[in-house]
């Protein structure tokens, strides 16, 4: 018995569900079992040990890290690859100024990634399913489905922003060459199997989880994400209504200040949808966090040597903000000059352009503490990655509610966002909008929806949907974009010849 209780254990250690408050005091993952809560611990279930193991692969470098980095945002007008002129070699300099190559090693590992993720959700459903060796009621095995489904519906949303038509993988396969034979489905049908797999989750996800299991997906996230698809397919009806259970749960609001959202302070706040999980100490630097943060962190010398310094706001970006918009400063970590110190939001000066650091700008929502970047590292492995927030959800609300003619609704969401992050600005700074015709609205929610959400791996995504990102994309100065190609990445070759041909690429490429 105890044998079986220490092969539990190990299992679970891949769990990696903190609460913010024990965040840095204990790297324990909790919710892993113990011989004080085997068979599992209150509130989880018999299948946590799949379950959190597909959880883990969202930390992965190949699914939130460097080719999601480069094809979310690097690939977009909000910013640019940053660090060296050379560094990262042709591949990054490609998702920054297009083509990407087929041979691309970060199209290639964006697809193995996810694909490694949608392998462990379809192995806990198969668990769930068929594993005797455990017991559970009826009730814990549709939320763990759920939850699971979930999960895999994020990724083959990912997938099919990325590449289009890909192979819809919904169970497990004996082999590896198997899987790697199965044909493209068409984006469509993608589209209509993530819905799928979102309205199962709606249906038994739970709204909360306890404490100790903060982190794990709800119906308010399955929702919000439901209303991201439908609104990526223009389907205002239904992306408005599940942007509005979102709305009407009471579980979420805009209480949280801007400029505290993106700390260690803000994580896991009532602006929370969907959030990804780290933690670090001092003892355990890494093992349990994401290198999110380090990719994106100054490149400098000493105290400032705090990562690759990739994917920097953009000049576009930094010229959309309105006058005196707080968002700014909390969002563009500006490096000092010879004649100016700019200091970062905890109040450190900044280093000197050029001769200090190589860029004039950083993103400023992956900084973390002084106080953390002494103890533990200066990587930031412990910093949580925002993936859905409540204000998205609004301004996802607003815009489908402004293509249904619900001008007022549109307006007054909106406005919402507006008064959230003026919050403490001079008068008259981000004055609400008073503008009644549809496609006045259309344009002040499409910025709204760049400011507030800028450098969280949207705005790619919104350009496309929107038609706008050979328009935007020439006029930030990447001249080389085509619609006719750039708005997927290519089929990796790597792929293709491992279906021997089954795998077609994407036009233009």
């Amino acid at each position: 018995m105890k044998n079986y209780i220490k092969i539990a254990i190990t299992l679970c250690t891949t769990a990696f569900l903190f609460s913010s408050c024990s965040k840095f005091l204990d790297t324990q993952p909790q919710g892993s079992y113990t011989e004080d809560n085997y068979p599992w611990p209150t509130g989880g279930s018999p299948y946590d040990q799949y379950i959190f193991g597909a959880y883990k692969d969202l930390r992965s470098y190949s699914v939130h890290v460097d080719g999601f980095i480069n094809a979310t945002s690097i690939r977009s007008d909000d910013a640019d690859k940053g660090s060296t002129a050379s560094d990262g070699g042709a591949d990054v300099i490609a998702m920054d100024n297009f083509p990407v190559q087929t041979n691309s090693g970060r199209a290639n590992a964006l697809w193995t990634g996810h694909y490694g993720l949608i392998t462990k959700c379809n192995t806990a459903l198969k668990e769930i399913d068929s594993n005797t060796t455990v017991v559970a009621d009826e009730a814990l095995k549709l939320q763990g489905k759920a939850e699971v489904r979930f999960l895999r519906a994020y990724a083959y949303f990912n997938l099919v922003r990325f590449f289009g038509r890909v192979p819809k993988i919904d169970r497990l396969f004996e082999d590896a060459a198997s899987q790697s034979n199965v044909p493209q489905s068409t984006a469509a049908e993608i589209y209509a199997f993530i819905e799928e797999d979102l309205n199962f989750a709606i249906q038994y996800l739970p709204d909360t989880w306890d404490s100790q299991f903060i982190g794990r997906v709800t119906r308010g996230a399955a929702n919000g994400m439901l209303a991201k698809v439908y609104i990526t397919q223009k389907k205002w009806q239904q992306a408005y209504d599940a942007a509005n259970a979102v709305r009407t749960s009471g579980r979420y609001n805009l209480d949280t200040d801007y400029s505290k959202i993106f700390s260690e302070e803000g994580e896991n706040s009532s602006e929370s949808v969907f959030e990804i999980q780290a933690t670090a100490s001092p003892s355990v630097t890494q093992d349990n966090g994401i290198q999110y943060a380090s990719i994106q962190g100054v490149r400098g010398a000493g105290n400032w040597n705090l990562g690759w310094g990739w994917n920097t706001p953009s000049e576009a970006l930094e010229a959309a903000y309105e006058p005196g918009d707080p968002r700014k400063e909390r969002t563009i970590l500006y490096s000092s000059t010879t004649t100016t110190t700019n200091k970062t939001v905890f109040g450190e000066n900044m280093p000197i352009y050029p001769s200090d650091v190589p860029n004039p700008r950083y993103n400023h929502k992956v900084l973390g503490s002084p106080s953390l970047r002494n103890t533990i590292s200066r990587g930031g492995w412990w910093i949580n990655v925002r993936i859905l927030r409540y204000a998205d959800v609004v301004l996802m609300y607003a815009e489908a509610a402004n293509e249904l003619g619900k001008t007022d609704e549109a307006r007054t969401a909106l406005n919402e966002i507006r008064a959230r992050a003026r919050r403490g600005a001079a008068a008259g700074v981000l004055a609400d909008v008073t503008a009644t015709d549809q496609a006045t609205l259309r344009d002040r929610i499409r910025h709204e929806r760049r400011i507030e959400l800028a450098m969280e791996h949207d705005r790619f995504f919104d350009l496309v949907r929107w038609g706008t990102a050979q328009t935007a994309l020439h006029a930030a100065g990447k001249t080389n974009f085509s619609n006719l190609r750039d708005v997927l990445l290519p089929i990796p070759l790597t792929q293709i010849d491992l279906s021997k041909g089954v795998l077609t690429q994407n036009p233009g490429y």
